[in-house]
């Protein structure tokens, strides 16, 4: 597969997650970036994401999408304890944000979800397009800065 391919390989497997009901947003993103990756933590790990559906909690707040984004750039870029912090984490981080607060004129999720009704198939399919879109966003910068080996991906 080509670099276009496996991003929107990735797309297409973090939205049919949330689609098909097996994960939220954010668990879909970080599951998916986990799988991308090859499997470096257990498929557990995606635990770490479930508190983050609904804009944090369903309190409205940060994007559940953009928090798993979040979540997988510290999979390849954080570090453990007792290790230095990997600045190139911070840029990468507010990238993401700038790249869906852009798109979105927010990152807010009832900001970015206000116009259409919570349980209304419209708002499922929005959120499940911007999930794709975080996934994607995550995978492409992980192969541009070469993190990623498109060679050894097997999705």
């Amino acid at each position: 597969m080509n670099k276009e391919q496996i991003i929107e390989k990735v797309k297409s497997i973090a939205e049919g997650y949330f689609e098909r009901g097996e994960f939220f947003c954010s668990e879909s993103v970080v599951h998916t970036i986990n799988e991308l990756l090859g499997w470096p933590f257990p498929k557990e790990t995606v635990k770490l994401a479930s508190a983050f559906p609904v804009g944090m909690g369903k309190s409205g707040c940060l994007c559940g999408a953009v928090s798993g984004g979040q979540i997988a750039l510290g999979m390849v870029y954080g570090r453990n304890h007792g290790e230095s912090m990997n600045q190139k984490i911070f840029p990468i981080a507010a990238e993401l944000h700038d790249y869906i607060k852009e798109a979105y004129k927010s990152t807010c999720c009832r900001v970015i979800t206000r116009n259409f009704e919570f349980d209304s198939p419209e708002r499922r399919k929005h959120c499940i397009t911007i999930t794709g879109l975080v996934a994607a966003w995550v995978a492409n910068k992980l192969i541009e800065d070469g993190s990623i080996d498109i060679d050894k991906i097997s999705l």
